[in-house]
């Protein structure tokens, strides 16, 4: 976009300046030498010469400062376009070369905002569809129910309580899934913050461990917590509770009943490791780089009321904090869940 408004007012205003300084010019000469013509002629001719020289020289000047800022004006109309091709940075020196930083700083951010925007939307879409397709089915298991009763097809009270109870666990699944989800919605659109402080790590453990007694003891397993009284960890300590407690469950479903699960803590000076082991039916190695997906489950036949959200929900807890979490397993063996927060001074 270019425009010569600049350019015709420079020449006007030289020319106005230059006529300006001739007549001055001329007229002190005429008073300090008189009348002598010739003389002023050629002082004047020389001034006139020298004139013409410096407006070619500054005009130049100008109008390669014009043409650069009328440069960056060209990209910002293509950005503000939408053009997803980012210009090269031209390096300049002064204060253009100020102008030209700044836009393409001002160039970098937009894009960084509009790729994060396109990524929230892409989030918001695929966890809806993730709640509508998990509903489909409880909502329609709860349709049957429903009109089972209201038709009285249930003479048997017993049949009719296993409909009700079952309905009840269909309500219990959808609760968990919506509450996950929007937990793990929450973490990962950073809408959380983690409030992140010391605590006192065999609490948390022992906590975690309470939180799943009605579990564990209705398989009568036992759940062993192996840290030293008094251990450390800079964490947010609610958060790390829902995150063991959700591996907790997880060892609890795929584990035989009367076995031992064990949630043991590894400490030196370079990191903290938070283990949780259990003995059960263990991963196959092709499902051990999917076991964190959301709705990823391995043994569908395993507690089928489970929607798989509680792993994927744990990463993202854990990584929130600035930990990491792996899985280690063989089938039919054990798996074990490790948690790792490196020490940052």
């Amino acid at each position: 976009m270019k425009s010569d408004f600049e350019r015709k007012r420079f020449i006007q205003r030289f020319v106005i300046l230059a006529v300006i300084l001739l007549a001055v010019v001329g007229i002190g000469i005429r008073f300090l030498f008189g009348g002598d013509e010739k003389r002023i002629a050629v002082i004047l001719l020389m001034l006139a010469v020298g004139l013409v020289i410096l407006f070619f020289i500054s005009y130049r000047e100008i109008d390669h400062t014009y043409r650069e800022i009328e440069h960056v004006s060209d990209e910002m109309l293509r950005v503000l376009q939408g053009e997803d091709e980012l210009p090269e940075e031209e390096y300049m020196q002064g204060t253009i070369g100020i102008l030209y930083t700044n836009f393409y700083k001002m160039v970098t951010f937009l894009k960084e905002n509009k790729e994060r925007e396109m990524s929230e939307k892409v989030f918001l879409r695929d966890i809806m569809s993730d709640i509508s397709h998990q509903l489909k089915t409880p909502l329609a298991s709860l349709n049957v129910f429903i009109d089972l009763l209201l038709d009285d097809s249930f003479t048997d009270e017993e049949k009719r309580m296993r409909v009700l109870n079952e309905s009840k666990n269909q309500l219990t699944r959808m609760e968990w899934m919506v509450l996950s989800l929007l937990k793990l919605a929450r973490i990962e659109a950073g809408a959380i913050q983690f409030d992140r402080k010391e605590c006192d790590l065999k609490l948390l453990l022992l906590q975690a461990r309470d939180s799943v007694t009605y579990l564990t003891e209705s398989r009568e397993q036992e759940v062993h917590v192996i840290c030293e009284d008094g251990r450390k960890l800079v964490c947010d300590g609610d958060w790390l509770v829902e995150a063991i407690i959700n591996l907790l469950k997880n060892a609890s479903d795929y584990s035989p009943e009367k076995t031992e699960i064990t949630v043991e803590v590894e400490h030196n000076p370079v990191f903290t490791r938070i283990y949780v082991k259990d003995h059960g039916m263990g991963i196959a190695e092709k499902d051990l780089g999917n076991i964190f997906k959301r709705f990823y489950r391995v043994h569908h036949d395993v507690n089928p009321n489970s929607v798989g959200i509680g792993l994927s929900l744990t990463k993202s807890i854990v990584e929130g904090m600035g930990g990491k979490i792996t899985v280690r397993s063989e089938e039919g063996a054990y798996t074990w869940f490790i948690i790792t927060f490196v020490h940052v001074d």
